[in-house]
């Protein structure tokens, strides 16, 4: 496993995002490389990598690649890549990018089945106008954890992780990530379906954070045409089940 650089920006904050459940970070990424101008400036290679590409408004996107937004000296890891069964191995990679850009933070994004009472929003909390706003009640729930105490991540709005299991790359990091404090955010998804609300809730949070002034909204829109589209496949196929059941009923009548 390998990363190619070609820009070393220093004392940046990293934001990585794996498929997963919803694929929740895979989603965020992409909307935040959409919506923020970032130039790529580097890759993840490993040894038995899925040969997997997409082709975005003309140009080839890298199974995983590193980009970088200036203004908020942010690099952003975004990956399309299957990486079960090499988790230990990122991890480690994951640390070597840490300790070269010498980072000051790393944020993991992470999609999760139906959460409990600590993973609520803090609505009770009180907030600016701007950010009740944003924090909008009925959403999935979102929670983070932090290995550094930060008081940034309680005015976003949302509770810490107290008790839970974490599985995949962000595990591996959490337990192998030691050149830079890492933070996750968590947040409950549709694991048979690309989850672009629960991307949404990700967005959010970030942009309460991190101060990107990014827009979520039409990552809702998106969620909202997604979902009627899917209603809609169901809706055809239960016609087809019904239409084909009583042909064979004709048939054998």
């Amino acid at each position: 496993m390998e990363i190619n650089l070609k820009k070393t920006p220093q004392n940046v904050t990293i934001i990585e995002g794996f498929p997963g459940f919803g694929l929740v970070g895979t989603i965020s990424t992409e909307y935040l490389l959409d919506h923020l101008d970032a130039e790529k400036i580097g890759s993840i290679w490993f040894d038995g990598m899925n040969p997997i590409v997409a082709v975005h408004e003309k140009k080839v996107v890298e199974p995983i690649g590193i980009f970088y937004h200036k203004k908020k000296n942010l690099v952003i890891i975004h990956a399309l890549t299957n990486v079960s069964g090499v988790e230990w191995k990122l991890a480690k990679i994951m640390d070597d990018l840490a300790k070269k850009l010498k980072a000051k933070e790393f944020i993991s994004l992470e999609g999760v089945g139906a959460l409990g009472k600590g993973g609520a929003l803090n609505m009770n909390k009180k907030f600016s106008p701007k950010e009740r706003g944003n924090l909008e009640a009925g959403g999935p729930k979102t929670y983070y954890y932090s290995s550094k105490k930060n008081l940034a991540w309680e005015k976003a709005g949302i509770p810490p992780l107290n008790e839970g299991m974490v599985i995949g790359v962000t595990a591996s990091m959490l337990l192998k990530l030691k050149s830079s404090p890492i933070s996750c955010i968590f947040v409950e998804a549709q694991s048979g379906l690309p989850d672009s609300r629960a991307a949404a809730e990700i967005i959010k949070v970030l942009d309460l954070y991190l101060g990107l002034k990014v827009d979520f909204k039409p990552l809702l829109k998106k969620a909202e045409n997604f979902e009627g589209k899917i209603k809609g496949l169901m809706k055809n196929t239960q016609k087809v089940i019904k239409t084909k059941d009583n042909k064979e009923l004709s048939y054998m009548g």
